[in-house]
């Protein structure tokens, strides 16, 4: 099996209707962050499905189909990846592969379904250095990855990397980061509310309002008043 053949027979899956739904959603017009991206229209469980299917992809060809300009191969070359980190089949191979593709990982689903499961569950266990790289990125899909790996270590009640990464991304110009940060504190917060608490109450007043908005979520509603009106 080799990467060429499986985006012949994913092109012979697209469906076009949904794939203009997709092209508009993830931005791919001329200046959006996801321009020029193509899409087949295949949705995620069936790709999930076919991941089963080409598990065993060789690595070389596993590469080229990340490297695929097709959104959907790319999807389903990071759902191999993680099945395959999972089964511990060469996950420092897998990893590397990742981070040395990170230019293909360029939309906020691509990061968002890979990085925890990848980034994060690599790191777990040893110097998460490379995290504070990616946060200091020019690659707004790079800092993205920062944050959203930082879920595996949230999931193991671990929140230390996710507020240190938090305040080096308070400055991000880029909405994309403002949510995938508030979505981590939110994260944080299901599980150790002090802890968000604490975070929120020293940086709230600087934060970009829908990283604010994100966090405070599912605040009672009195006290995200009061965090949105500066009371708290």
């Amino acid at each position: 099996m080799t990467a060429a053949t499986i985006v012949k027979t994913l092109k012979k899956m697209k469906d076009p209707d949904h794939a203009k739904i997709l092209q508009r959603f993830f931005k791919t017009g001329p200046g959006e962050y996801g321009e020029g991206d193509i899409f087949m229209g295949i949705r995620v469980p069936e790709l999930r499905r076919l991941s089963g299917t080409y598990k065993n992809l060789p690595f070389p060809e596993l590469e080229k189909l990340l490297a695929s300009p097709i959104h959907d191969a790319r999807m389903l070359a990071l759902l191999i990846c993680i099945r395959r980190f999972k089964k511990k089949d060469n996950p420092e191979k897998i990893y590397e592969l990742y981070l040395g593709s990170t230019r293909y990982i360029n939309n906020w689903d691509l990061v968002d379904i890979s990085a925890p499961h990848i980034v994060g569950a690599y790191l777990a266990d040893k110097n998460r250095k490379q995290l504070y790289t990616l946060a200091k990125s020019e690659s707004l899909w790079e800092r993205r990855m920062a944050i959203i790996a930082t879920f595996h270590f949230i999931r193991q009640n671990d929140f230390s990397d996710t507020l240190k990464i938090a305040v080096l991304l308070l400055p991000d110009a880029h909405d994309l980061i403002h949510k995938a940060v508030g979505w981590m504190l939110r994260e944080v917060g299901k599980r150790d509310l002090p802890a968000e608490e604490d975070f929120l109450k020293q940086h709230y007043h600087t934060m970009p309002r829908t990283m604010l908005r994100y966090a405070i979520e599912r605040f009672p509603e009195k006290k995200r008043k009061g965090y949105l009106r500066g009371t708290i």
